[in-house]
Order: C-alpha cells, then sequence, then structure tokens
C-alpha cells in the first residue's frame, strides 16, 4: 500500500478530484496548505503599498492506493493538475504500513 500526496494549484482541485474518479479512487483527504519552491512567492500592492507574499496558497491532496494502483494515480494527477507554468506542484510517493478502517476493524487492503 502507498500513500501518494500531490501539491497542486488550488484551481486545479476539480480537475484532479475528477481525474481521479474516472480511474476508480473512492476517497481523497484535501487540505489548504502554504508554501513554496522555485515559484519563490510574488509580490503584491494592496492600497498602494507593495509587499512579498512569501508563502503560496496550495492544495495537498492524499490519496491512500493499493501498490498496483500507485502509476496510474501519479499519471492521473499529473496529467489534470499540470498547466506547464512554474508552481503547478510536486507528487510524493510514500509506503504505507498499516491501514484500519475505524468503523469495522478492517485492516490492510480490505479498508481501503
Amino acid at each position: 500500500m502507498k500513500l501518494v500526496a500531490a501539491i497542486i494549484k488550488p484551481f486545479k482541485l476539480d480537475d484532479v478530484r475528477e481525474a481521479l474518479s474516472e480511474i476508480g479512487v473512492t476517497g481523497i483527504t484535501v487540505v489548504e496548505v502554504k508554501g513554496f519552491g522555485r515559484q519563490k512567492g510574488h509580490t503584491e500592492l494592496y492600497r498602494g503599498a507593495e509587499y512579498v507574499v512569501d508563502f503560496l496558497p496550495k492544495i495537498k491532496v492524499e490519496i491512500a492506493v493499493s501498490e498496483d494502483k500507485v502509476d496510474a494515480v501519479v499519471e492521473a494527477v499529473t496529467n489534470a493538475a499540470q498547466t506547464g507554468k512554474i508552481g503547478d506542484g510536486k507528487i510524493f510517493v510514500y509506503p504505507l504500513e498499516q491501514v484500519i478502517r475505524i468503523r469495522t476493524g478492517e485492516s490492510g487492503p480490505e479498508a481501503l
């Protein structure tokens, strides 16, 4: 089992959700986050004053999947979230030691 975590632009969330739904992903977790990478923030003008926004708003999408679905999930997220511009985000794949469904007590792949 793997945990796929993707940091994406906020306006791409619906596209990513639809792409994941099309390949049979039944559940995702979404968190609003802030951060920066090579993009390094940007400068904004507010009431005549210029200020630097260091941390940009992003969305973190987490998807727990079986090993055989990892490549399909990564491809779906990449295709749906890509704009070709700086700041598109990153995808991280982590090993999952154990998953337990609280309601039924199921564990392992059955709990996904």
